[in-house]
């Protein structure tokens, strides 16, 4: 089936097992094509400034990534959990002269919702999705992390700074999708590799330095072999203490990556019968991207375990529709960060609830409508009533509108992955918050020493002001004591802006049409025409040439 896009007035195309599925939910085919879906889910998934607040329920001190402009309660998540107050108690009966929607809105605003998710964590207060971990700082998503700062989706990383997509890697240093590494910084893509600088699919290396494309190598320079004591005289010729030569070793070595090294085109791994991007050990997944153990599903984005699943930024479900940031979740049609929950509809923030509709907030409940309890009959009764009234509206099978997310599209992941203006967002339907500072006053980046032998002890002192966002920052008193025995030199950006530059190889999710360099046959990869890539290779003549 050929349609024509709502949203950005492009023709996309729907198969039979799409329109099957959505049979199957008893919903109507989506009237927007996958790009506008995936802006609208992501939009939900905050990726926003770590703030201080109080709670609305205790006054207590809390730490949120959720902006100030949030339209509901906010409380601490032991609070939440620990049901310190009853989320019944916002029940509200359902009006049929009004829309779905407008209902569950006004629900929304009244029910407190928790600061962060988490637990099991120690000191580590300035983070948000985190979960065992220890001592980190300003992360995001990470899972058995100790001492790490400005982590984001890391899993057992340790003793690390500006970490992004990492997983098992200890002592390194701004680099994306490391495996297994350790002290390694400045890199994309290495596994099993150490103490090296500027890698670029890297597997199983040793001290190397601006090097692509090696296995099982030590002591390269450029990928230039030579003997240890030469390799290391080479290497203290390097200032990799001043800031000035590491932007410049930075851009020669992207001009190397556009034009020596050999690019795959795609990063798939074991993925049968599967399209996208970076998915492991899946089978039958068409346009997902960043996945693991899947099967049978459509445009997942950063999901595990997911079976039967169409449009979701999550893990575990199984025969489910539009969710955001859940988890084990069972025949639900649009949720958001709601977990274990099954055969529901439309749920905010909800933990192991069974037939719930249109509900926020709730743990452990059964049939309920609006966060009002109903016996089985009544829930069934009135659950009926109101899908056919919102097929009348509209409404049914729709995902939540973008006005109710918790923040605007530029403090959201959509933002990361589909950059808008605020003008063109507004036009979209999305929110936007501008984000302003109290307080701008601090150096600037031309203040700050070119050398790390050059910053004094207590430089954590001083505010940074980010020449990119206008953002002030601190670099804390661990952080610059990793950067002193490491001679890396003091940052000039803001740690938000750091991350989402990391993200670039990540989030190119567009496929493009071009042809393997080496066998010239037709492929779709994943490189923007702009990246000046001239390497692309197929996955067969990858391994040829690579492995």
């Amino acid at each position: 089936m050929e349609k024509i896009c709502n949203s950005c007035g492009n023709k996309f195309n729907i198969d039979t097992d799409e329109i099957n599925f959505y049979n199957s939910k008893d919903i109507p085919v989506s009237e927007k094509c996958y790009i506008c879906n995936w802006k609208q889910l992501l939009a939900f998934w905050i990726f926003g400034k770590f703030r201080k607040t109080k709670s609305d329920v205790s006054s207590k001190d809390i730490i949120t990534i959720l902006p100030p402009t949030i339209k509901f309660p906010l409380c601490s998540f032991d609070e939440w959990v620990n049901e310190v107050f009853d989320p019944l108690s916002y029940g509200m009966d359902f009006d049929f002269n009004r829309k779905f929607f407008e209902q569950f809105f006004e629900l929304q605003q009244k029910v407190p919702h928790p600061h962060q998710s988490g637990t099991k964590n120690i000191n580590s207060e300035w983070c948000d999705d985190a979960w065992n971990s220890k001592n980190c700082y300003l992360s995001r998503s990470i899972l058995e992390c100790e001492n790490l700062i400005y982590g984001y989706r890391n899993v057992k990383c340790k003793d690390s700074v500006d970490l992004v997509f990492s997983f098992n890697t200890e002592q390194s240093y701004s680099s994306t999708y490391l495996f297994n590494c350790y002290n390694v910084l400045y890199s994309f893509n290495a596994r099993d590799s150490i103490n090296s600088y500027f890698l670029y699919d890297c597997h199983n290396v040793s001290n190397c330095f601006m090097c692509w494309n090696l296995r099982n190598k030590q002591y390269h320079i450029l990928n230039k072999p030579y003997s240890k004591e030469e390799y290391f005289k080479q290497i203290s010729q390097f200032n990799l203490g001043s800031y000035k030569v590491i932007a410049s070793l930075k851009k020669k070595f992207l001009g190397i990556i556009k034009t020596e090294a050999i690019h795959r085109e795609n990063y798939n791994i074991n993925a049968l019968n599967s399209d996208g991007n970076f998915i492991e050990e899946s089978r039958n997944c068409k346009q997902s991207y960043l996945i693991q153990k899947s099967e049978n599903s459509k445009y997942i984005f950063r999901g595990f375990q997911n079976k039967d699943v169409i449009y979701s930024a999550g893990s575990f479900a199984e025969n489910s529709i539009f969710s955001v940031m859940d988890g084990k979740m069972y025949n639900t049609i649009s949720t958001i960060f709601s977990n274990n929950c099954r055969d529901s509809f439309y749920l905010d923030h909800c933990d192991e609830c069974e037939n719930c509709f249109g509900c926020v907030g709730l743990r452990k409940k059964k049939y309920c409508i609006l966060n009002k309890q109903y016996s089985e009959k009544e829930y069934f009764d009135l659950f009926n009533k109101i899908k056919e009234h919102m097929g009348k509206t509209g409404e049914w099978g729709k995902f939540f509108p973008s006005s109710i997310a918790y923040c605007g599209y530029n403090l959201s992941t959509a933002d990361i992955y589909f950059p808008q203006d605020k003008e063109t967002a507004l036009n979209f339907g999305f929110r936007w918050d501008d984000v302003t500072e109290s307080e701008v006053s601090g150096i600037t980046e031309k203040d700050i020493p070119d050398n790390i032998d050059d910053v004094s002890n207590d430089f954590y002192r001083q505010a940074i002001i980010c020449p990119k966002t206008n953002w002030r920052f601190n670099v804390s008193s661990a952080e610059l004591e990793f950067y002193k025995n490491k001679k890396i030199p003091i940052p000039h950006y803001h740690f938000d802006f750091r991350t989402k530059e990391l993200l670039n190889y990540l989030n190119q999710i567009k496929p493009v049409d071009g042809q393997c360099y080496f066998c010239k046959k037709s492929i779709k990869h994943f490189y923007p025409l702009e990246w000046e890539y001239q390497k692309i290779a197929c996955i067969d003549c990858y391994h040829s040439q690579v492995l």
